[in-house]
């Protein structure tokens, strides 16, 4: 088999995998429709409410990360940052699915660069990150190469629940939270077949907080497509002790427009 054929079946998600989230925290973003509808691929349509579309940028501090049928020794610490937009895909039979449409990652692991890449399209990229969790504050910093996704924040986390961001575009956390809660689905388009792979995520445990954060840097909301358009921070939740997993990738054809 041609080595460009098997690096584009070995992107398909081919291993079930498994995971605990120490932490995470997700920020999710009111944007313009016409801002990120041409960020997606064949077969995606934007989820949006009250006429925005919406950018999640999820902030994981991930044990033990490792494919299901291996011992938790063989497991991977990291840090990880993600970029996703809120998206809908339409099965070939008709079904509405909801997930997320992934822009671009970035972690402190050199391993997840390497096997992330070989084994899905996330875009991994390698950076360097500072956290800290003291004193009822959870403080990350990541940077990364010419700074073109770095992120600074410091959250409270003796205060929970929080309240919505001002100037959310939900009208109570509870519309936020069913609206931005984590998608059971995650999406990966295959050009060479013109194909989507579809990923469910799955978790035993989720209780999402608001929480009150200072956002002091983002990068990626400040150039390429978003320079110029006011993205405004529409919700912000924090989780503690998650066990995850995700299933195998499996190929879905685009349908015909």
């Amino acid at each position: 088999m041609p080595r460009e054929v098997m690096s584009y079946l070995l992107k398909r998600h081919p291993l079930p995998i498994v995971a605990h989230f120490e932490h995470a925290l997700v920020l999710t973003y009111a944007l313009p429709e016409s801002v990120l509808a041409p960020l997606l691929p064949p077969g995606l349509e934007l989820d949006t409410y009250d006429g925005r579309a919406f950018l999640a940028v999820a902030t994981v501090r991930t044990r033990d990360l490792r494919p299901v049928f291996l011992p938790r020794a063989f497991g991977r610490d990291f840090f990880l940052t993600g970029y996703r937009v809120f998206t809908r895909f339409k099965t070939a039979e008709g079904k509405i699915l909801r997930g997320l449409r992934i822009l671009r990652s970035d972690t402190d692991s050199s391993s997840m660069v390497i096997w992330g890449n070989r084994l899905t399209r996330y875009g991994y990229c390698k950076a360097e990150v500072e956290s800290a969790k003291q004193n009822g504050e959870l403080y990350f910093k990541v940077v990364t190469p010419n700074g073109q996704a770095d992120l600074e924040l410091t959250a409270n986390i003796a205060r929970l629940p929080g309240s919505l961001p001002p100037g959310s575009p939900f009208p109570n956390i509870e519309t936020a939270i069913r609206f931005a809660a984590p998608l059971p689905y995650t999406f990966d388009y295959e050009p060479e077949t013109n194909s989507m792979i579809v990923v469910l995520g799955r978790r035993t445990k989720w209780d999402p907080q608001p929480l009150e954060l200072q956002v002091h840097k983002n990068t990626f909301l400040e150039s390429g497509p978003f320079g110029g358009c006011h993205a405004v921070l529409a919700s912000a939740f924090y989780v503690e002790d998650v066990p995850y997993g995700w299933e195998r990738g499996r190929r879905e054809p685009v349908p015909a427009r």
